[in-house]
């Protein structure tokens, strides 16, 4: 039986020799950044989550802030977010000088609802609200139909924040749906922090079916520079701000090798959780586990575990320090955004 860590960590990435050789030929070969590799990566992106475009970014926050820059989002306008979930699903929308109006979520699944993006609606009152981020928290895939028709009936548009759920699927009315295949969104978000599932260090991707959206982020992405059909080659322009966003090609090589081995990611976190799952039952129902939405098959970056400390007369700093010093890592997630 193989000896387990002293300590396992709440997250960590799977680096294999596969993707250390992908690297060192990256290093090798003429291109660090602004190369060939970068466009290969978005093409393998976009093809495994059915896509038309993908835009590889410098993070996962960095998708956000150029979402809302690509859409138009600023001063003057409204996007709703949940509260629970990471800083930059507000934080993006604060970039450009909108306002953020929290709403609720579940509290048995974490996720927004279309209960609950309708109150925050209304809580908006006469604010003109140009986007809605629901969040996939854990991987498990938010109502996106019921979310997107009420978006639809007030004009504004949905930016999946999907960091948790690349590999995840959502089945409405039948027809199985892979996050960031954009049937329901402007853009899909994704990051590729060390703890996601597809890990580059640091990275990121937009994916999107409109071709002005993607060619608007992928300029803002480099500086907000376009260069003039016919121009001499040295010859570019900056008609608008931009920033430098850009992922470099060693990470996207990182990304394509990663990218190949999702599959198997996916089904060793599926069979690890169905594990936790079983032995978690005979602590129910003080301790359970998250509720999974009837269409959300998830690929399942995080499992979450509900628990009920008042009924065990214990706290949650009490339980994460057990957990610690069983050499067992956690986290909580998160700290609602609202109260920031």
């Amino acid at each position: 039986m193989p000896l387990l860590p002293p300590f396992l960590p709440y997250g960590r990435q799977t680096i294999e020799d596969d993707d250390v050789a992908a690297v060192a030929a990256a290093l090798r070969a003429d291109f660090l950044t602004t190369g060939p590799t970068v466009e290969a990566f978005e093409t393998a992106f976009k093809t495994k989550v059915g896509a038309e475009h993908a835009v590889a970014v410098a993070n996962g926050t960095a998708t956000l802030h150029l979402a809302m820059l690509a859409l138009g989002v600023g001063e003057g306008d409204v996007c709703i977010a949940p509260s629970v979930t990471f800083l930059a699903t507000a934080n993006c929308a604060r970039y450009v000088g909108a306002e953020v109006v929290f709403a609720d979520v579940d509290p048995d699944s974490g996720l927004m609802t279309p209960e609950t993006l309708a109150d925050a609606l209304k809580r908006a009152g006469d604010r003109r609200v140009k986007a809605v981020l629901p969040v996939h928290l854990r991987g498990d895939v938010c109502d996106l139909p019921g979310l997107k028709a009420l978006a639809d009936g007030i004009g504004a548009v949905l930016v999946e924040d999907a960091p948790h759920a690349l590999g995840s699927v959502g089945t409405f009315d039948g027809v199985v749906h892979r996050v960031g295949d954009g049937a329901f969104s402007a853009f899909a978000s994704f990051s590729f922090h060390p703890v996601k599932t597809l890990a580059t260090g640091e990275g990121g991707m937009l994916t999107t079916n409109d071709a002005a959206l993607a060619s608007r982020a992928r300029s803002l992405r480099g500086h907000g520079m376009v260069r003039p059909e016919g121009a001499a080659p040295w010859v570019y322009e900056m008609p608008e701000l931009g920033f430098n966003y850009r992922l470099p090609d060693v990470l996207c090589a990182l990304g394509i090798s990663q990218l190949a081995k999702l599959d198997r990611f996916v089904a060793r976190r599926r069979a690890l959780a169905a594990l936790y799952a079983e032995k978690l039952t005979a602590l129910a129902p003080h301790v359970r586990l998250a509720e999974r939405p009837v269409w959300s098959d998830p690929a399942l970056h995080l499992l979450t575990v509900l628990i009920d400390f008042e009924a065990l007369g214990t706290t949650r700093r009490a339980v994460v320090e057990a957990l610690k010093a069983q050499g067992v890592g956690s986290q909580v997630h998160y700290i609602p955004v609202h109260t920031q």
